[in-house]
């Protein structure tokens, strides 16, 4: 073998080793790029999948179980009393209730007797009576909206409110329960028995009223006021009042009194609401007597108050189910009209009693078949039909958790059933549409979470974050769109290479400005100047124009000898004093054309005569911000798509005769038009997803109004302003979730609809 086949052979196989591991190398850069991809891609779907996990189960039903059910009557203690009577007033138990761990009930019956019972076999725990009562028969009862305290009204004019306590201990790992009964004073409003009754205590005004229908006819109303003299001691007053002349002969069949002592209604039995205003106590006003039934024939049958007391439930003796409360009406002499806001699911039978929830919006009512529904108001909707062995459900309550009820129907059976509603106030409706609010005059779409009382209705509508969220892209796109293309435009067909390879890395460098600094400067420093010249900002643009026609006229005029001396694009530089010039202009002319203009005050303006009201941190400020923000992602793209454009294409205009500004928009502009597009979609992607400066920036008011001059609520800084505050598993943080995942949802979109335009901008201009 000769040296030089010897030679031959060694480069064949260090040729062959190269090749090999240059493959090897090949391999294992395609496996970690692609594992790399695929991993990225399974992280997306694990967090997509991750957030509706979370937000699901603000849309699954009611779930709800029988847990017992027994006889009463089979207890020895209550044996002796008759339940086949057909009339309602004999029917021995006059009220129900249970404590907020569903193992204890009681009943109160006409005797005046607290028997407490095991929910779970009804064996009777504990016996006690109601000593006050001193011999007198319970006639009727009252519950307030809290369970907590219930009245008892007798044969002999006086109502009775009793609060019903449990002391909770521990021994060992069981629970014991021991039921206490604290009996209050007793009220007199007259002689005759007590038909119904209502009986509040207010703990703010520290006095408290009742309101009794008599058998003789009578409506009767008493307060116990505790006026502070000049020595600071209380002197209890009782003011009484007889409001029978104003029922004109009507039978009243509901009675119901607000915490606040400032509100009685009355219901009657030809359908008719009656309402006095309680607010001076020396002095109650009645303000209006309404139809609340379709027909005079139809009986309302049950009355009561939402939690808070501003929503009236109402239930009628043809079984419909309504919610009632008063609408701000400038034309009503009282400043506002109690009107039905919803119509329920109802009821084939009369109903027989309507229990409000002391946690939401919900309530329970019944009716004389033994069925049972679980509705809740705001969303108003039907959640739950329960169904007890068919007789008339006489006595029905809701356990102050809202997780449990239970019921006794006229066989004196009584029922327990569990009920888990964890997010009875989510639907479509309440998070997309229009609902109406307590207090308010019209259905609206409201976002305002959280409020400072237990008796605040949350309003959860998704519609002003995700309107926010659009309009924020927008107002940010309309500075970012025609600064980044035109600006791309520029650097890329009009400029020399020297400077655009200096003026794209600083642009691109803006992108690495973190958005809290920008949203910190735009908030607490650009805002206020901004506040200050706004005439002059909306001059800017006009001022600019003229001046840069100008520069441009006098440029037109320089002799070509001068105009060779410069690079390509350098005379752009030139317009830098005039801009400059143009700004200062407008800062001078600032005061003159408000003076001018505007009166002296262009906010003041702007709201008489615009109707537009001028908050400091605005949606302009927004646009200057996210638009300084976005602006290097367009314009990076842009550029590096119009300087991607082959350069047979420009030669070819050119030679034809058409100057350069023809060919860059004529032959560049529509054949970069595929990388413009994505770019201009992906800053839309961006300024979607923005959370930092339009939290800073704007006033996180979540409205509905395009106005320039207002701020506005995203759903990116909604969850970060709200998820804090968020209790684990709650309404409110599964609501954050889904608003997680619209946003997901919306940059998915606008992904899509960029590649499907690209797509088809590339089959079309990839042919040239």
């Amino acid at each position: 073998m000769t040296a030089q086949t010897r030679l031959k052979r060694k480069d064949t196989q260090q040729t062959s080793s190269g090749l090999r591991k240059r493959k090897l190398v090949d391999f294992i850069a395609t496996s970690v790029v692609t594992t790399g991809g695929i991993g990225i891609i399974l992280s997306i779907l694990a967090i997509l999948v991750f957030i509706g996990i979370q937000s699901v189960p603000l849309f699954q039903g009611v779930k709800s179980e029988l847990v017992s059910s027994f006889i009463i009557k089979e207890s020895p203690e209550l044996s002796s009393y008759s339940l086949d009577s057909p009339d309602k007033a004999s029917f021995p138990f006059i009220a129900t209730g249970v404590e907020e761990y569903r193992e204890i009930g009681f009943i109160v019956t006409r005797d005046g007797i607290v028997t407490f019972l095991s929910l779970k076999d009804g064996k009777t725990i504990k016996k006690v009576p109601l000593t006050k009562l001193d011999g007198s028969k319970i006639t009727s009862s009252f519950v307030s909206v809290n369970n907590k305290l219930y009245s008892f009204g007798t044969d002999d004019g006086f109502i009775l409110p009793v609060r019903m306590n449990y002391k909770i201990d521990f021994v060992g790992d069981k629970r014991v329960i021991t039921p206490k009964i604290t009996e209050g004073d007793l009220f007199k409003l007259g002689d005759a028995p007590l038909i119904k009754i209502a009986y509040e205590e207010s703990e703010e005004e520290g006095g408290s009223a009742a309101a009794a229908y008599t058998s003789g006819g009578e409506l009767l109303f008493v307060t116990l006021v505790e006026p502070e003299d000049d020595f600071g001691d209380s002197e209890p007053e009782h003011l009484a009042y007889n409001f029978t002349e104003e029922l004109h002969g009507n039978t009243v069949t509901a009675i119901e009194l607000d915490q606040s002592l400032e509100n009685l209604f009355v219901g009657t039995k030809n359908g008719k609401i009656y309402h006095w205003d309680l607010s001076d106590k020396k002095s109650p006003e009645f303000l209006r007597a309404i139809d609340a039934t379709e027909s005079p024939d139809t009986a309302i049958t049950a009355l009561a108050f939402l939690l808070g007391d501003r929503s009236l439930l109402v239930g009628d003796e043809a079984g419909n189910v309504s919610v009632w409360f008063e609408v701000p009406d400038k034309l009503s002499p009282t400043g506002d009209v109690l009107t039905r806001i919803h119509q329920l699911s109802p009821f084939e039978l009369p109903v027989t009693n309507i229990t409000a929830s002391a946690r939401d919006r919900g309530f329970i009512a019944s009716d004389k078949g033994g069925n049972i529904n679980l509705y809740h108001a705001t969303s108003a909707q039907k959640l739950k039909e329960l169904k007890a062995d068919g007789s008339s459900i006489e006595k029905l309550t809701f356990a102050p958790k809202a997780n449990g009820i239970v019921a006794i129907d006229k066989e004196g059976k009584m029922y327990n059933w569990s009920v888990d509603n964890p997010h009875p106030e989510t639907n479509l409706k309440t998070l997309f549409g229009k609902v109406w609010y307590e207090g308010y005059q019209k259905p609206e779409y409201v976002w305002q979470s959280t409020g400072g009382t237990d008796e605040f209705e949350p309003k959860l509508s998704l519609t002003p974050l995700a309107f926010g969220t659009i309009k924020g892209a927008i107002y940010a796109l309309f500075f970012a769109i025609p600064i980044s293309i035109f600006g791309a435009i520029c650097v890329s067909q009009f400029m020399h290479p020297s400077f655009r390879n200096t003026i794209k890395p600083v642009i691109e460098t803006m992108a690495a400005l973190p958005t809290v600094v920008l949203g910190f400067l735009a908030g607490l420093w650009l805002a206020p100047i901004i506040e200050k010249i706004i005439p002059a900002v909306f001059t800017v643009p006009i001022v600019l124009t003229i001046f840069t026609l100008i520069s441009v006229f006098i440029w037109h005029y320089v002799p070509r000898g001068i105009k060779g001396r410069f690079k390509i694009g350098s005379e752009l530089f030139l317009l830098l004093p005039v801009i400059i010039l143009g700004i200062l202009v407008s800062l001078w002319l600032n005061q003159p054309i408000e003076s001018a203009m505007f009166g002296g005050d262009y906010k003041e303006w702007f709201y008489t005569v615009l109707g537009l009201q001028y908050d400091q941190r605005n949606s302009l400020i927004v646009g200057f911000v996210m638009g300084f923000a976005v602006i290097p992602i367009i314009f990076t793209i842009s550029e590096d798509a119009l300087s991607s454009v082959p350069k047979h294409l420009t030669a070819g205009s050119l030679a034809l005769g058409a100057n350069r500004w023809q060919t860059a928009m004529r032959v560049v502009l529509p054949t970069a038009s595929p990388g413009i597009s994505s770019a201009v979609m992906i800053g839309l992607g961006r300024a979607i997803g923005e959370t930092m400066i339009v939290l800073m920036a704007t006033g996180n008011t979540p409205i509905l109004d395009w106005s320039i001059f207002n701020g506005f609520r995203a759903l990116s800084a909604n969850i970060a302003v709200e998820i804090p505050e968020a209790p684990e598993g709650g309404t409110l943080y599964r609501v954050l979730f889904l608003s997680a995942l619209l946003l997901f949802f919306f940059t998915f979109f606008i992904n899509t609809i960029a590649e499907i335009v690209r797509h088809r901008l590339r089959k079309k201009y990839g042919q040239l």
